[in-house]
């Protein structure tokens, strides 16, 4: 019942988003079933911190990444902290862990010259499909959105008249994010062409596949892989770097770090500076290249 009242309270009070609740729900029944099945105990409410640490070094011997690990124990210390909220325990058996090491991700986003290639050179088809994959990319680009954010679009999102769109971020936050024109130009380039479409199943979203229903997660993927192996080697091709693109990008340019957090929707600058170590490498050549004290 604890989870449940659990899974409720991430749903109703934190307003978190489905797919991150649906992982929270399945980490905690997974160390439930370890906890019942190596120890014989039938509540996770009932356990200790050296259960924990057993169950960490299964799932290492199983090859779990020390990444994921991490997550799983983050589902678990804000389950033993919700318990402490409501009374059902009195100490977290996390109270004491520390997070396993892991190595920084590096991720390389794409350069001004690949992303002029993709949004001027590559020859995108010129029928609904064509124009809405264009807009897929020059959304997540121009406005630094997150997957989700871009597949749960709605038509009125867009305000034409101040050349806007209302975003809904993570745990239902909105922000308002400024349309470049050629962005504005394209979006109503996709809106004339999305008119045309036989039967429109999900007409309040923005975004629609062919047969009228709401974009997904999968096909966003899909859409950017594709195009960007034409135009790039790097190994990653995913929504997300066209985010990391996006910020790097306005960083490099000398957009301060303030309004680009305000941009992303993130809640501290913490999570912003992540994407500041390429706009530090170019600062240094600007440096190095404008100072009177270094010799050529």
């Amino acid at each position: 019942m604890s989870v449940q009242a659990f899974i409720s309270y991430l749903q109703l009070e934190k307003n978190y988003s489905k797919h991150t609740i649906q992982a929270y729900d399945r980490d905690i029944r997974e160390f439930s079933s370890f906890c019942e099945e190596h120890h014989d105990v039938s509540s996770i409410i009932d356990i200790g911190y050296p259960m924990v640490r057993n169950w960490i070094v299964h799932l290492s011997s199983n090859e779990v990444s020390n990444r994921s690990i991490n997550r799983k124990i983050s589902s678990l210390r804000a389950y033993y902290k919700f318990l402490l909220k409501v009374g059902d325990i009195s100490a977290s058996p996390l109270t004491k862990h520390k997070s396993l090491k892991t190595d920084k991700k590096v991720e390389v986003p794409f350069s001004e010259h690949e992303m002029e290639e993709m949004l001027k050179a590559i020859p995108f088809d010129d029928d609904f499909e064509g124009t809405r994959d264009k807009l897929i990319i020059e959304l997540l680009y121009a406005t630094g959105m997150r997957r989700a954010e871009l597949v749960n679009l709605r038509l009125n999102n867009i305000d034409f008249s101040q050349n806007t769109l209302k975003v809904l971020g993570k745990r239902n936050n909105e922000r308002i994010i400024p349309l470049l024109p050629a962005t504005a130009s394209l979006i109503k380039t996709y809106l004339r062409q999305r008119s045309n479409l036989e039967k429109v199943q999900d007409p309040s979203a923005l975004l629609l596949t062919q047969s009228g229903l709401k974009i997904y997660e999968t096909l966003v993927y899909r859409t950017i892989n594709k195009y960007f192996s034409l135009v790039s080697p790097k190994v990653k091709k995913s929504p997300h770097i066209l985010r990391h693109t996006f910020a790097t990008h306005l960083l490099n340019r000398g957009a301060d770090l303030n309004s680009v957090k305000e941009l992303l929707g993130h809640s501290s600058l913490a999570s912003t500076q992540v994407y500041t170590h390429n706009s530090i490498a170019e600062l240094k050549k600007v440096h190095q290249k404008a100072h009177p004290r270094n010799k050529e």
